[in-house]
């Protein structure tokens, strides 16, 4: 049976609990990550990874028959702003359709500011592409943090946080929440296949997204929802 929402909007959750110390974890990794980077450092494992995805004798091909490399471009394309755009527009109307207008303006809002975020640390970042395999893809701003990476963990972990709020329970928020990283980790590796970003720059933009999609639902998303009908 659906829950009451004040059990889903209780106190504060103690520090060492797993949904505190995660997202914190995160955003110091992400921090971390930053600072090294726009000191001009890099990490030799990012070489090895990226090569990892490419034919040996061949650095410019990616490993896999030509069906493999489309689908992984297919993949791609679902973290991509107009991928998003439509993922985060289907869940907007739903939440307003279903009367929960405050939970799909607190949605729009954080989606919004992520986005600024996103272009904002790569032009203060300025890290470049990598340049040791040829790009699969078409590229258009700087590598640190990965936009697909950081926008898909925000839309999608949002877009089922939103959702279990509104639902209040928790079958349907679990379950949100796993398909929602099945698409996240798979649109974040699509990136270093491609050849078009740094492992970092994937693992920063999930740090970041994962802060950044807690601190929305737990803080702007149960406040939009103390709004909408019990």
């Amino acid at each position: 049976m659906p829950e009451p929402l004040h059990a889903l909007s209780q106190a504060s959750a103690p520090w060492w609990q797993p949904r505190v110390l995660v997202p914190a974890a995160a955003a110091l990794a992400f921090v971390a990550l930053a600072a090294f980077i726009a000191s001009g450092h890099s990490f030799a494992f990012d070489t090895k990874l990226v090569l990892l995805f490419r034919d040996p004798a061949n650095p410019a091909v990616p490993i896999g028959p030509t069906w493999f490399q489309e689908a992984v471009r297919d993949m791609t394309a679902l973290g991509s702003f107009v991928g998003l755009f439509f993922m985060a527009t289907t869940a907007t109307l739903a939440l307003w359709l279903c009367g929960y207008r405050h939970l799909a303006v607190g949605l729009v809002v954080s989606l919004l500011a992520a986005l600024l975020a996103s272009n904002g640390l790569k032009i203060a970042i300025g890290r470049q592409r990598p340049d040791i395999v040829s790009h699969a893809a078409l590229t258009f701003t700087a590598s640190f943090p990965s936009g697909h990476a950081f926008l898909s963990a925000v839309t999608l972990l949002s877009i089922a946080g939103f959702v279990g709020l509104a639902s209040r329970r928790h079958d349907i928020k679990r379950l949100c929440f796993a398909l929602a990283w099945v698409m996240i980790v798979l649109i974040g590796l699509s990136r270093i296949y491609l050849g078009v970003h740094w492992p970092t720059d994937v693992i920063g933009g999930w740090c970041l997204g994962i802060a950044w999609s807690t601190i929305a639902v737990a803080w702007l998303g149960r406040k939009m929802a103390a709004s909408d009908p019990a």
